[in-house]
């Protein structure tokens, strides 16, 4: 049986994404686009450049577009503009959090990188580009890639919707162990193109050069149309042995890499339990069924199975697993085949009944890997619906010995709830995509975990010589799939001994190996085209992922330390990953800072449908049917009709007013990407009611200072858990239970009660969050005098019950009321609770930043007068 890798490299699509209009069509000429990717022992380095001229008698935007594979983490970014560059800089997220912050309130994007597709998520950046000018992004990102079903594959996608001068994708690959096969593929190659591709192959070397001329390039000769526009796959397998597998060493770094072959399959004990609820009705149940029925025919005769179908009631197909014959799998056929939904969810009962028939089971094979396969599309409505308690259920009924895969259909379900429940139980979660192939993705997973070759595996090195190991010890490993471990040598050795202790269906397995570490290290002397200290990196990427993979299902302390060994990493090898940001500052001009955040498939929120694939910003608002021109910090204009940009023109650069003095309050006015500088009167009494929200469980007041026209202190009280947090100039104090805790400012802190998250960042801001609400942030403000500064995050959280000075413009009612109110450039009406207040278009200094002399362009309203 041929054993086959997959090297899972999502890559590339590199747009310029103008939005035009036809006389504007190439403004900007994309003449260098280049690719150039090394791959080294299943590590992947790519850099992407993209080199643009503006072609116009005038300033335009440009943005440059990447998609990359959502296990990448980014580790560098520039733009060159004349020659200056502009670089991004990695930082731990709260250190970015106030560039993040003045991002989100200027109503621009919240982060560059969104998930895009299945394995893809986008990088984005935008940038004005003077008449005659050009500029040069670069993009950089690293990536170990993980073996799926027994192949390697590299898919670069390429959409650059012009022809482009210099276009060329490189692709680098050395494998010591040598490559057994290697091809190319293409979903737009022609003859021409076909021309433009070199393919040159040794033993443990492959060089992929795909270079077209612009002429090769066109659609037709008479058109200036492009051919690119698709996916350019390199396919490649690895030649192995019967061996303990293959060890590298650089620079006191080894990676270890083993994937037996020619190993008999452990017959399965598998149980499907299949969600039949009411929002499974239609094209979900039918292809669910469609899967199950392909499924059911790649049931080995050893195999054993059952189904258990729920919605607000649990149904057994049978009592007990049955045996893979041809008769019981006939009766299968006919069961699946009268599927359908209705009703509501009850995931604890189904998965306990799925996990009681597995404990009853009876003349199951000796040696056989039992599992449960859970299908869902939505949250628990019936029966225990604590997320929580049904994890903690499920788990202590496992109890080690099964292993839970956890497959959530659509947008709809809980993905971080099925995620954390299949790692505590030695499984994986998996989102199934509601398109035409939802069938074929069920079945692909399936594939996946259908031939267990071995057990309880155990990778054993020396404990006194080395350090830092990655997971060694797996509970179940899949044909077509790879083991990595990596980790530092830390004494002096000349040879790296290595023992493996697993079960296979017939025996116990024991398997030795001695790598040399000078001849190791030889083998990566003297190649030009590798980075020479890709095993440590790999070491930081596969420490990294692991240690936030297991911060999932870990208690609330130890999830705390496995974060922060991983942000010490991602910060030291400059990755961005979910515990850092990329700062990305643009020229003077632009009045912008973009953060590049790591999005998770736990962020449930769908892809991009934009026929690019881009993320569009949606700075411009929508005002019901009403035409509306909107400056952007006097440099933009969009013209748009219910939201939508149909046409982006850059206007000449107008420098802002030097804004002379804070705000008293900063808000983002709520469904519009506008700012609101807000001035209330609160003398006359002890505090200001700001903000109440009943359903949010959450109260915020403050108090005026004497001397000073601004805040001296904000309470936020919390109902559940109960909690009140008072922040003055001089500290922050926490009561909870009839205890109280004090944090100065001097110093950073953070502290979780009962799911509570409170940090301060020293000297600067305080932050209290609670999941699935209103983040409050308090500013620290020393200078020119003292005072703090409010504001919220996640306020879509707000429900239609929230009151107060602030909280009244978070309502729904607010918005409605306000969206058909004539207004002059600078200067507008708002109706606030029945009044009609004058607001105008004024510059003041903004609190949220880090450097506060930047200004921000708000709507000023004084409610005092």
């Amino acid at each position: 049986m041929e054993d086959r890798m997959l090297l899972s490299l999502m890559v590339f699509s590199s747009l310029i994404v103008l939005a035009e209009t036809s006389a504007q069509k190439h403004a900007f000429e994309i003449y260098s686009l280049r690719v150039d990717c090394k791959v080294t022992s299943r590590f992947a380095h790519t850099v992407i450049t993209s080199k643009v001229v503006n072609r116009a008698n005038e300033s335009r935007e440009a943005t440059f577009e990447v998609e990359l594979p959502k296990t990448a983490f980014i580790t560098n970014f520039s733009m060159s503009i004349d020659g200056k560059v502009y670089p991004g800089i990695i930082k731990e997220k709260a250190a970015a959090q106030q560039e993040y912050d003045a991002a989100v309130f200027r109503g621009q994007s919240a982060g560059l990188v969104k998930i895009t597709g299945r394995k893809l998520e986008q990088f984005q950046v935008s940038v004005n580009i003077a008449a005659g000018s050009k500029v040069t992004f670069e993009l950089t990102y690293e990536e170990l890639l993980k073996r799926q079903l027994g192949k390697f594959e590299l898919l670069i996608k390429v959409q650059p919707k012009q022809l482009v001068k210099h276009f060329q994708i490189d692709v680098h690959i050395f494998e010591p162990q040598g490559i057994r096969f290697l091809e190319t593929d293409s979903t737009f190659m022609t003859n021409e193109l076909s021309e433009a591709l070199t393919k040159v192959q040794s033993e443990t070397k492959a060089h992929i050069l795909f270079k077209p001329t612009v002429d090769q390039q066109k659609v037709k000769p008479e058109l200036d149309e492009t051919l690119l526009n698709g996916d350019f796959i390199v396919r490649y397998d690895v030649e192995r042995g019967a061996t303990a597998g293959d060890i590298q060493i650089v620079n006191g770094y080894f990676v270890h890499y083993f994937a037996p072959v020619e190993m008999p399959v452990f017959p399965k004990n598998v149980i499907f339990v299949i969600d039949r609820s009411g929002s499974m009705a239609g094209r979900k149940i039918e292809q669910t069924r469609d899967a199950l029925l392909k499924i059911l025919q790649d049931l080995h005769p050893e195999d054993h199975f059952s189904f258990i179908t729920f919605n607000s009631k649990v149904v057994e197909w049978k009592s007990s697993l049955l045996q893979a014959t041809a008769e019981n799998v006939a009766s299968a056929t006919g069961f699946v085949k009268t599927l359908s939904a209705s009703g509501g969810t009850d995931i604890n009962q189904a998965l306990l009944t799925a996990v009681g028939m597995l404990d009853k089971a009876e003349e199951l094979p000796e040696r056989s890997v039992s599992m449960i396969i859970l299908l869902t599309d939505g949250q628990p409505t019936s029966g225990e619906n604590n997320v929580e308690v049904i994890q903690e259920s499920i788990q202590k009924a496992i109890k080690g010995k099964y292993a839970l895969f956890c497959l959530g259909f659509g947008f709809d379900v809980s993905y971080k709830f099925l995620e954390k429940m299949s790692l505590s139980n030695g499984g994986i979660a998996r989102r199934i995509y509601e398109n035409a192939d939802a069938a074929l993705q069920l079945q692909g997973f399936y594939h996946e975990v259908a031939t267990p070759i071995l057990m309880k595996i155990e990778m054993q090195y020396p404990e006194n010589a080395v350090e830092g190991l990655t997971k060694s010890n797996f509970k179940l490993f899949f044909e077509g799939s790879e083991i990595i471990v990596a980790g530092k040598i830390s004494n002096e050795l000349d040879l790296l001994p290595v023992e493996i202790k697993a079960q296979t269906h017939t025996s116990d397995l024991t398997l030795k190996e001695e790598a040399n570490v000078k001849e190791k290290e030889q083998i990566f002397q003297n190649q030009s085209y590798i980075f020479g200290d890709f095993i440590e990196r790999l070491w930081a990427y596969l420490t990294i992922q692991q240690l936030l993979e297991k911060s999932i299902s870990a208690q609330e302390e130890d999830q705390k330390a496995l974060e922060a060994e991983a942000l010490k990493l991602s910060l030291q090898y400059s990755f961005v990953t979910p515990l850092t940001s990329m700062v990305v500052t643009k020229p003077v001009g632009h009045q912008q800072t973009e953060i590049a955040n790591k999005p998770t498939e736990a962020e449930n929120k769908k892809p991009s449908s934009s026929p690019t694939g881009g993320v569009h910003r949606q700075r411009s608002s929508r005002l019901h049917g009403r035409w509306r021109h909107e400056p952007e910090s006097g440099s933009i204009r969009k013209l748009s009709f219910k939201g939508i940009p149909f046409v982006r023109v850059r206007e000449k650069m107008r420098t802002p007013p030097l804004a002379n003095e804070y705000p008293q309050l900063l808000l983002q006015l709520p469904k519009q990407n506008e700012i609101i500088c807000l001035s209330t009167d609160g003398k006359t009494q002890p505090s200001v009611h700001l903000l109440s929200d009943p359903e949010q469980g959450l109260t915020v007041t403050g108090k005026l200072g004497d001397r000073e026209d601004y805040f001296e202190w904000f309470e936020i009280i919390y109902m559940n858990p109960p909690a009140q947090i008072h922040i003055s100039m001089d500290e922050i104090t926490i009561s909870h239970n009839n205890e109280s805790t004090r944090l100065p400012w001097k110093e950073s802190a953070t502290s979780t009660i009962q799911g509570l998250q409170v940090s301060v960042e020293k000297e600067r801001s305080f932050t209290a969050s609670l999941s699935d609400t209103v983040t409050v942030k308090i500013s620290l403000i020393k200078s020119p005098y003292g005072f703090l500064g409010l504001y919220f995050l996640n306020t879509n959280h707000f429900s239609d019950k929230v009151s107060g000075v602030l909280g009244q413009f978070y309502s729904k009612a607010q918005f409605e009321n306000n969206s058909n109110i004539n207004q002059r450039a600078d200067e507008r009406h708002l109706r606030i609770s029945g009044s009609e207040h004058k607001a105008t278009r004024q510059y003041k200094k903004d609190y949220r930043l880090e450097s506060t002399s930047d200004p921000v362009s708000c709507w000023s309203i004084d409610l005092a007068s």
